[in-house]
């Protein structure tokens, strides 16, 4: 038997291990003594613990010393004293449903850059719609083999059980970076951290560009300059610098994705309507290395997720279901990309712009940039409240200190989306360095170093492939990105 805790309950209960759900045993590994409880008072639970252990003398020996040591180390809610007693209480972390982390990976998944896929596929060919389905379940298979790098297997009593002691993409690589050199723990966090803000804020970056790139087309007739609809779209982002907690982010995220529906089937709608002058000619098996390498960036681009699934899997109410909703989410996102992608390359061909919106009829046009402004706008939350949880991890609390971070990150991306109008450039570069890190390379490393002794073959294999795949493209995205810039910036003088 293992002692769980469940957060729909008022008291912990026993119960045994189901298949591969996971035993969330409470407390964590004596090693990290960091604590899988998120709201209960200590003392309440060791004494239950006494109690349970007394009635049922199955329960692991060492569970009573791992509460003990996690009492002084719980990380997931911070004690607050009360103003009217003396006594600390433990701030409950509030959760969320597998359908609200759903849709955050859904508006991760299927954001803004859907727009730009048609003109991936177009550079690509068909080996593009091979890449849309195995992208799809690359990032599925990464996704999942991170959140596993969060546990370890306790063995005791002849059972096995699953315990989270480790709570974010940091632990991970302070995890993997133990015993290889006295600081390099230290130096991995700095440098994932890194890797994690520079991605969040180049995503934060092109929902920017995106949404005063629409404005501008929306406000033709009133011929603003670039720069004010640009400002326009940082007005409407402010109420972002009051981002706390992930149910408000979660809200906004669902809403994003209904738009995000709305708007594929007016697309894909018009597409069929144009189904009579479609051509397979714009597909090739012939493309050219250079744009394919670029195509190759955009399409993993839109498939990263992977930096928001630490978290959102630590706030589930049930975490079981982490596996069979990431699962759900890549297939609907593949199902969905290719199909709105080869319609719109069927109906448009070699014509095919970077933003599909262009190429829509005028009449329908101010519509779909109406609800491609709003999609903009609504996906831009989640990366931005991510981007500031991992920068504020030195200013604890909604404080002002917090508030300057917070604005200084909202000011960063709107000087970078104007120092930086081509879309499908900064979508490739921020793919090919950072996605391809975050969603190819370092899942699998920390895949291999964590849990090597519990993988097959087979597993280890299909590792160090994608770990190989996500080298080559961040190698060869780089490279190109560099020569087309160098190429505009000669063309420019």
């Amino acid at each position: 038997m293992v002692f769980l805790w469940t957060s729909n309950n008022s008291s912990p209960r026993l119960q045994k291990p189901n298949g591969e759900r996971e035993a969330e045993t409470v407390g964590s590994a004596a090693e990290d003594g960091v604590s899988s409880v998120d709201s209960k008072p200590w003392a309440a639970l060791e004494g239950c613990c006494r109690i349970r252990r007394n009635k049922n003398p199955e329960i692991p020996s060492n569970l009573f010393t791992i509460l003990q040591k996690g009492r002084a180390h719980t990380g997931l809610a911070a004690p607050v004293q009360s103003s009217c007693s003396s006594a600390t209480v433990l701030t409950p972390r509030p959760t969320i449903t597998a359908w609200e982390a759903g849709w955050n990976v859904t508006n991760a998944i299927q954001g803004i850059f859907v727009l730009g896929l048609p003109f991936a596929l177009v550079h690509s060919g068909y080996l593009g719609l091979v890449l849309l389905g195995l992208s799809a379940w690359v990032c599925n298979h990464t996704g999942r083999s991170l959140v596993a790098c969060l546990y370890e297997e306790v063995k005791e009593c002849g059972l096995v059980s699953k315990v989270r002691v480790r709570h974010s993409y940091q632990d991970i690589m302070n995890a993997c970076c133990k015993g290889l050199c006295p600081n390099w723990s230290e130096v991995g966090g700095w440098i994932i951290n890194a890797a994690q803000v520079i991605e969040l804020l180049m995503t934060c970056t092109l929902y920017l560009l995106v949404s005063t790139t629409l404005l501008c087309d929306s406000l033709s007739g009133v011929a603003l300059p670039r720069s004010v609809c640009s400002l326009v779209s940082l007005l409407f982002l402010l109420p972002c610098l009051l981002l706390t907690d992930l149910r408000p982010v979660s809200t906004l995220s669902l809403l994003c994705s209904l738009v995000h529906i709305l708007i594929s089937f007016l697309v894909m709608l018009y597409c069929l309507s144009c189904a009579s002058s479609w051509s397979w000619s714009s597909l090739s098996l012939h493309v050219d290395p250079e744009d394919f390498l670029v195509s190759v960036g955009v399409i993993i681009f839109s498939y990263t997720s992977q930096i928001f699934l630490p978290p959102l899997e630590g706030s589930m109410e049930d975490r079981g279901q982490f596996e069979t909703m990431l699962g759900w989410t890549h297939g609907a996102a593949c199902i969905m990309k290719t199909t709105f992608s080869l319609l719109a390359v069927l109906t448009w061909g070699t014509e095919t712009q970077e933003v599909i919106t262009d190429n829509l009829p005028f009449d329908l046009r101010p519509v779909i940039n109406l609800c491609l402004l709003a999609k903009a706008l609504l996906s831009y939350p989640l990366p931005f409240y991510s981007a500031a949880e991992i920068l504020q991890t030195c200013f604890p609390g909604v404080s002002r200190p917090a508030l300057m971070v917070r604005g200084a990150l909202l000011m960063t991306s709107y000087l970078l989306a104007l120092l930086v109008p081509r879309f499908s450039l900064l979508m490739g570069l921020t793919g090919s360095v950072t996605g391809a890190a975050m969603t190819l390379i370092l899942p699998c490393l920390f895949h291999l170093r964590l849990q090597w002794g519990r993988l097959t073959v087979q597993d280890r294999l299909v590792d160090v492939c994608i770990l190989s795949l996500g080298v080559l493209c961040s190698v060869s995205g780089i490279f190109c990105f560099v020569l087309r810039f160098v190429l505009r910036f000669n063309n420019c003088w």
